[in-house]
C-alpha cells in the first residue's frame, strides 16, 4: 500500500467513525495525530462562542478542541464524499451539519479538510474550511417575535 493509500484509509476510517458515533469518539482522531502538529480552523478562534476554533499545536490541544466542540455543538451529519491525495497531503471534501446546544440553531455547510502526514502515517498538519457565516449565525439567538 502506498503512503497516499494508507493516509486515505486512515482518514476514511476516522471520518466514518466520527459520523457513525455522531462525534462520540474523539479517539478516532487522537489515535493518528502526532504529539505536535499545526491544527487550524477557518474561524480562527473568534472571541465569542467560537473561541474553541483557535489554532492548536499539540495532541492535547486537539483533544481540547474536540471536547469544546462537542460540548457546544451536537452533530447532525458529517459526510465525506471525496478524498484527494497527493504526496503527503489528503483533502477530504464533504458536508456537515451541527446544532448549537445553546440556541438550537443548525449550521449546515460544505466542508473541506486539508491534512498532511509524516512518513509514519501521523497527521502533522490540519486545516478546516467551512461556511463561517452559517456557524456564526447558529451561535446567535433568534430575535424575539413581536
Amino acid at each position: 500500500m502506498s503512503p497516499e493509500d494508507r493516509n486515505v484509509a486512515i482518514l476514511r476510517n476516522a471520518y466514518q467513525t466520527w459520523h457513525d458515533t455522531k462525534a462520540g469518539s474523539v479517539d478516532c482522531w487522537l489515535g493518528f495525530i502526532a504529539d505536535e502538529l499545526n491544527f487550524g480552523s477557518l474561524a480562527q478562534g473568534r472571541p465569542d462562542s467560537l473561541a474553541f476554533t483557535c489554532t492548536r499545536n499539540t495532541r492535547e490541544g486537539v483533544a481540547s478542541y474536540l471536547c469544546e466542540l462537542t460540548r457546544d455543538w451536537e452533530m447532525i451529519d458529517y459526510v465525506v464524499d471525496h478524498h484527494v491525495a497527493q504526496g503527503d497531503r489528503v483533502v477530504a471534501i464533504g458536508r456537515t451539519s451541527w446544532r448549537n446546544r445553546s440556541t438550537g440553531k443548525v449550521a449546515d455547510s460544505p466542508k473541506c479538510d486539508v491534512w498532511r502526514f509524516n512518513a509514519e502515517g501521523q497527521a502533522i498538519e490540519f486545516f478546516e474550511y467551512y461556511d463561517t457565516a452559517a456557524l456564526i449565525d447558529a451561535t446567535r439567538p433568534s430575535p424575539l417575535s413581536a
